[in-house]
């Protein structure tokens, strides 16, 4: 197994296409082609975590927080970061980060939290825009299951939960085949009219390619017309943030001290109580202040995160309960998603996870 092939396993689950435009994931360190000998999972690629790595023959650490994140002007080892890159590649070790876009997906860093909790019909907070494209596109009547179910096959016709959507209409199409031509129906030099089906289907951006190569590999005319258009409508499967209700409602202080306790944490900060009980719960993993506003606007009783700063708690205006459970904290369990998504992946290959705490903050 080679290193690309770890890399495409989890970015068929978090495309880095959903990064967040400040972001630094992917592979900073290391070669696609390099045979992986064992992957060490971790939320931060520390010097202590590298030094892990050599001692466990891993020549991959896959971790969640890049530790390239700003750009590199000098490598001497006058910082951790510095050291961190001078080891890796001293060592060939390869170091590969997968962060916002883990963030940004279902079922990942957002959705682990929820679990934690065993919130239920969650969904994404803010849901992101931009993120989808629609394909048009005319084939003869005959042929339209086939470029269908190829398309489908490519990845497009997701909506929601729904899977294989598509738009279909008839009507007429005309072409005139031109010299060195070889149609799939008419004759050169003549005005062919053809009856053909409009067919219609959304697919995510980053799809684009697979999606025509799939169109122009099935589609039986020499020359396929289709266009594609850039959608403005939110995708409900990736953004920022989770919002779900718990199976019943809670207390507010035994529902805090649940959340100390499904988190692991040492100290949860939290905002004036309101004498209210508490159901709907919106999340998010690491610094999520930025969130606060949507998670009142959702309707949340109680909003649970990190990195608050001490005004940002006054923003809460006493509408909500913001929980700040600490940033390792609130992404801790970041290393069983990445160890779930390769074993699923790999049935013959047991990824390692760190053993070493990389939090930098402590309690007492």
């Amino acid at each position: 197994m080679k290193i690309k092939d770890v890399i495409n396993a989890i970015e068929a689950f978090a495309p880095l296409q959903y990064q967040e435009n400040y972001d630094n994931a992917g592979l900073l360190f290391g070669h696609p082609q390099w045979e992986v000998t064992n992957v060490l999972l971790t939320l931060d690629a520390t010097e202590a975590v590298i030094d892990e790595a050599l001692a466990r023959n891993c020549n991959l650490v896959v971790a969640h927080h890049p530790i390239v994140f700003g750009g590199l002007k000098k490598i001497n080892g006058s910082n951790y970061v510095e050291r961190v890159a001078i080891k890796a590649i001293k060592h060939d070790i390869a170091v590969y980060a997968a962060h916002t876009n883990l963030d940004n997906v279902r079922n990942g860093v957002c959705d682990m939290m929820g679990q934690r909790l065993g919130l239920q019909q969650c969904r994404v907070l803010v849901p992101k825009k931009e993120l989808l494209k629609k394909l048009y596109t005319f084939v003869p009547h005959a042929d339209a299951e086939k470029v269908r179910a190829a398309l489908f096959t490519a990845g497009a016709g997701h909506i929601g939960n729904y899977s294989e959507c598509s738009f279909n209409a008839d009507g007429n199409g005309t072409f005139k085949a031109g010299a060195g031509t070889h149609p799939y129906v008419g004759q050169q030099d003549q005005r062919h009219t053809e009856a053909e089906t409009k067919l219609e289907v959304i697919f995510p951006a980053y799809r684009e390619g697979q999606v025509i190569q799939a169109l122009l590999q099935n589609h039986p005319y020499e020359e396929a017309a289709y266009d594609i258009i850039r959608l403005d409508n939110a995708y409900d499967q990736v953004g920022s943030g989770l919002i779900g209700v718990l199976p019943e409602a809670m207390e507010e202080k035994a529902f805090l001290q649940l959340v100390k306790e499904r988190f692991q944490t040492g100290c949860v900060r939290y905002t004036p109580l309101r004498g209210k009980p508490v159901q709907r719960v919106a999340l998010c993993g690491g610094a999520g202040s930025f969130l606060l506003k949507r998670a009142v606007s959702a309707g949340a009783d109680a909003y649970i995160s990190a990195d608050f700063k001490y005004h940002e708690f006054f923003d809460a205006e006493n509408q909500l309960i913001v929980a700040d459970v600490g940033h390792f904290e609130s992404e801790q369990f970041t290393v069983d998603l990445f160890y779930n998504i390769l074993t699923e992946n790999f049935r013959n290959f047991a990824p390692l996870k760190s053993t070493i705490q990389t939090n930098p903050v402590n309690y007492l």
